[in-house]
């Protein structure tokens, strides 16, 4: 297997693309319904999701690092760590990224930005503490798989018009409560334009909740395995995951609820334990992250 894949095979390159390509014809739909329904008033929202849109990807690193605390470090407060991250970039043929580091006893790490060159790459002090070297490098090269593979970018494109659909529902919303555009019916007794366009943005946004999450539990697939070719070890991250999940469990609640709004970002969510079906998830359940590794191994002729 070549190790600049960066976690591609076959059948999860295909499963990605359909389940993107069915997101595009999804919103493909909903933009003619919308053009065809509503035609006057769609201007000033794409403008703001756009601009909504432009912003949270362009400070995609800023907003990560304010909100889990993260404090970026240098190589003399965090030599050892700098050296594995520029190593690990190296094998990968990415920049370096700029490491930082949060202050909180949970385990667990996280990338973010919104390029190879404005990365950065995110341990905490917990993660530090209780993972070997071997396993650290697991995690990190996980994450250096997010930035080779522009996750972000992915994401945020993703949740594009899903951020759309929920604006024009709440909006639709308002207008068919406080007689908006379209609130009034006809001569012909038709349906209010506010009802479509908010059934049809509701509708869009159910079902680009899923796909969106499915897009990510298949690029967390991909990391899993892109740590897997950086470092040829793959049982160094199986042992890291277990490691992080069950010490997640000892840490209090209070402590797990103030990082909560990093789930979607960190290697494993604090609430992965919590009962819900696949299909609303956006991470994959941890049994199955585990299996697909021990499969990569077997490839490898690695013994797990």
């Amino acid at each position: 297997m070549k190790r600049k894949a960066f976690g591609r095979d076959a059948g999860l390159s295909l499963r990605m693309f359909f389940t993107s390509a069915m997101l595009g014809l999804l919103y493909v739909v909903f933009a003619v319904v919308l053009f065809s329904v509503l035609k006057v008033g769609l201007a000033p929202m794409l403008i703001i999701v756009i601009g909504l849109g432009l912003f949270q990807y362009w400070t995609s690193d800023k907003l990560a690092l304010a909100a889990s605390g993260a404090k970026v470090v240098d190589e003399s407060q965090a030599p050892e760590l700098h050296a594995m991250v520029e190593r690990l970039a190296a094998m990968a043929s990415l920049p370096k990224p700029r490491v930082a580091i949060v202050d909180t006893d949970v385990p667990n790490a996280f990338a973010t930005g919104r390029n190879q060159k404005h990365a950065v790459v995110a341990v905490t002090t917990g993660l530090l503490r209780r993972l070997d070297p071997k396993e650290l490098e697991g995690v990190v090269a996980h994450e250096l798989t997010h930035i080779a593979n522009r996750d972000v970018l992915v994401m945020t494109v993703a949740s594009f018009f899903a951020m759309l659909a929920a604006l024009i529902t709440r909006f639709g919303l308002y207008a068919g409560m406080f007689g908006g555009y379209g609130g009034r019916r006809d001569n012909n007794n038709q349906v209010p334009v506010w009802l479509i366009v908010l059934l049809v943005s509701m509708i869009t946004y159910a079902i680009s909740f899923v796909l969106i999450r499915t897009i990510s539990r298949y690029r967390e697939y991909a990391a899993d395995r892109g740590s897997a070719l950086i470092t040829g070890a793959p049982e160094y991250l199986m042992s890291a995951l277990q490691k992080i999940s069950s010490q997640i469990a000892t840490i209090p609640q209070r402590d797990l609820r103030e990082v909560a709004g990093m789930n979607a970002f960190f290697i494993i969510p604090t609430n992965w334990r919590t009962a819900t079906a696949e299909l609303f998830m956006d991470h994959p359940p941890l049994e199955k992250r585990l299996a697909a590794l021990a499969q990569i191994a077997r490839e490898m002729g690695r013994a797990v």
